[in-house]
């Protein structure tokens, strides 16, 4: 896969290019936000790793300005360890993942894994969710990526929770959500709890993880590494 990398820091993109080449991909390289530009819109490649805090233009401007570009091409934003603002802010302009300074490389690695499974799944015809009920469970599937367009999917998924005493949100491997999504599952789950129901998500990725810890869904779920798990809670 061509993927474009955009730090002002040369010993990050040299590592990068390192890290990405032995991965087999095709690395471009830009070191600033004015550069990444039009090194995008020279090449066109399907991915853009993109530092945040950068001189001049950053990397919330570059995300904003690569949508309004083309609208399908997938971000990942490289943001410095705590600044989960900026990477929850960079979700609501509908960035792919956010990966963290210093870099590990299976952090990289599990996010170029959900970058190309919905690229993948943007071809295919497929359910971003599916229900299915379980003595007193409802098991909620979410499989790829869950964004602003499924407002009314995963409404109805929790409307249609009915009597259930549990949801359980399943989320498969490499899904990806775009922050108006996590906002509106945090309400759903803030709603069902509050109503007397129990919500226990699984499968979630790390990152995903600590920004639905931000949004403070600790406070209305609990959190398990896989489905399997669930029986013990």
């Amino acid at each position: 896969m061509k993927i474009l990398v955009i730090d002002d820091e040369q010993p990050t993109l040299t590592m990068f290019e390192l890290l990405l080449s032995t991965l087999g991909h095709e690395v471009l390289l830009a070191n600033s936000g004015e550069r990444g530009l039009e090194v995008f819109a020279e090449h066109r490649p399907p991915l853009v790793l993109t530092d945040i805090k950068m001189p001049g233009m950053d990397g919330i401007e570059v995300l904003g300005r690569l949508k309004e570009e083309e609208p399908n091409v997938e971000v990942v934003v490289i943001t410095g360890h705590g600044d989960m603002d900026v990477a929850i802010q960079a979700l609501n302009l509908d960035a792919t993942d956010f990966i963290n300074k210093p870099l590990r490389l299976e952090v990289l690695e599990k996010a170029l894994e959900r970058v190309e499974e919905r690229i993948k799944l943007s071809t295919d015809k497929f359910v971003t969710l599916s229900t299915q009920f379980t003595d007193e469970t409802m098991v909620i599937t979410v499989r790829g990526t869950l964004g602003t367009a499924d407002e009314a999917e995963i409404k109805h998924a929790f409307k249609g929770a009915g009597d259930a005493k549990r949801v359980v949100l399943d989320f498969t491997e490499n899904t990806s959500i775009n922050g108006a999504a996590i906002a509106l599952l945090t309400d759903s789950i803030r709603t069902f709890y509050n109503d007397g129901g129990k919500v226990v998500i699984s499968g979630l990725s790390e990152n995903f993880r600590n920004v639905f810890e931000i949004m403070g869904v600790t406070r209305f779920a609990t959190f398990v590494d896989k489905i399997q798990d669930i029986d013990a809670q």
